[in-house]
């Protein structure tokens, strides 16, 4: 039986930019030692010499898991230096508490609360490879919606295949315009249709709500 999507009380995992690409979301470099897939290999008795990349490892979906948003040159707009400049990394900031950890780490966090989880980006979301883990891996992280000025299409095709809804800002709407900083939650509210019109609700963390129209890509 298919899993119901949770569209209310979302918190954001990742507030991304433009040109987000499928290898951002399941890369395929070399598994370093100190990354969530490297220690698990290590706790599992493989040797470092063993590791090799992410793409060896699509197969075994606890090691692929590992490696969502694993890509070191992932830009979070959530994660900022005491300058507000964006930390690049594999990095996330889990909220309420405000407390920024790897990718990861925050999923096991969001899993083990059983909070449902949204990806708010900005243009050509999921372009690159087709590979089905860049969707697989955040549906099994907990991500029941993505938000974005515009997506691939292949990409756009596999996040409804795994059950994550595609969702697309009207024109000149973005994460910019909406003054998103990761502190919201989210509720997407209307019937799931091809092309049709849905509302997202931001909850912001002063109390206030603003309300705006998305289509379902």
């Amino acid at each position: 039986m298919a899993k119901k999507n949770k569209l209310t009380g979302l918190r954001p995992l990742a507030v991304l930019g433009d040109n987000i690409t499928t290898d951002h979301m399941s890369p395929s470099n070399a598994i370093l030692g100190s990354s969530a897939a490297g220690e698990y290999l290590d706790t599992m008795g493989l040797p470092a010499e063993d590791y090799n990349s992410y793409a060896t490892h699509r197969g075994d979906h606890l090691t692929a898991q590992r490696a969502t948003f694993a890509n070191p040159k992932l830009l979070n707009e959530m994660v900022r230096d005491e300058d507000g400049e964006v930390v690049q990394g594999s990095l996330a900031r889990v909220e309420p508490e405000g407390q920024v950890m790897r990718m990861w780490e925050a999923i096991e966090t969001y899993m083990n609360r059983e909070q449902p989880l949204i990806i708010i980006a900005g243009d050509g979301y999921g372009q690159g490879s087709s590979r089905d883990w860049a969707a697989k891996g955040v549906r099994l992280a907990g991500v029941e919606a993505v938000v974005a000025e515009d997506f691939e299409r292949i990409h756009r095709q596999n996040l409804v295949g795994m059950g994550a809804l595609p969702l697309q800002f009207e024109e000149g709407t973005t994460r910019h315009t909406l003054n998103i900083n990761g502190t919201e939650t989210f509720d997407v509210t209307g019937e799931v249709s091809a092309g049709g019109l849905m509302t997202l609700v931001i909850h912001r963390a002063d109390g206030s709500t603003t309300e705006t129209l998305l289509s379902a890509a």
